[in-house]
């Protein structure tokens, strides 16, 4: 099913402010300029410059020309959780490659962070993750039994998981994020086509339904010349992790 118009213009507008060709400070195209551009009515338009203005990405208004505010993409959670929904959403094409996919059980370090007792069955995914075909991230996923038995009948390189598990009541509301820097081993090497030792940003996140009850942990390798991180917060609101696509 073909995006509805105001987000192909929206997604166009992400695309081209996160690569650049729309800098910060630059004028957003114009109602009329961008109906042209799509030959699309004012109502669209609209739409589309509203959730740009919404997700901070542009700024202006009461009479002034719309400018880009920043690069980065504000996200909801929910797009944090998907790598396909946050790539899309700023213009780009995103890709897997399911490497491997088996239940074992859990080692020590795994069975501590899902708080279940060493032995326990998990199910444990090995991905490589694409923008427009660059290796970019390597996720080593690992998610509790009756969770993980869900992606044996699903084609893990035909969308976001976290849409396939929400689709059938997987609750994962509540995440804990820990962000630093590792070495890449010898995996990292070949499928992120970096060297070995060389620097990669290491994101690890539990996530948990509202009853607290860890669902999913998650070690995923991002190549720092490609993704970064930052904190967005405010006096009004909790902190906001984001996740930004670095145009190169």
């Amino acid at each position: 099913m073909e995006m509805p118009l105001h987000e192909r213009i929206a997604a166009d507008l992400r695309r081209r402010i996160g690569s650049g060709e729309l800098a910060v400070g630059d004028p957003v195209p114009s109602e009329s300029q961008l109906c042209a551009q799509w030959n699309a009515s004012r109502a669209p338009v609209r739409q589309a410059l509203t959730s740009l203005r919404a997700e901070g990405m542009i700024g202006g208004g009461r009479g002034k020309p719309a400018v880009v505010r920043r690069h980065t993409l504000s996200q909801p959670f929910e797009t944090f959780l998907s790598f396909s929904s946050w790539a899309a959403g700023l213009g780009h094409v995103p890709g897997q490659r399911t490497l491997e996919i088996a239940r074992r059980p859990a080692d020590a370090d795994i069975a501590d962070a899902l708080q279940l007792d060493e032995g326990t069955p998990v199910v444990q995914l090995l991905r490589q993750r694409l923008i427009d075909g660059r290796p970019t991230m390597l996720e080593r996923t690992t998610f509790v039994e009756p969770v993980g038995r869900l992606l044996f009948d699903f084609d893990c390189d035909s969308g976001s998981l976290y849409a396939h598990l929400g689709a059938h009541g997987v609750d994962m509301t509540v995440a804990r994020h820990q962000i630093d820097a590792v070495a890449a081993d010898e995996t990292d090497s070949e499928l992120l086509e970096v060297a070995v030792g060389a620097p990669l940003l290491r994101e690890r996140r539990r996530a948990s339904g509202m009853d607290g009850r860890p669902v999913e942990y998650s070690d995923d390798r991002y190549r720092p010349d490609m993704v970064s991180f930052s904190i967005e917060n405010s006096q009004q609101a909790h902190p906001a992790l984001l996740r930004d696509w670095r145009a190169s």
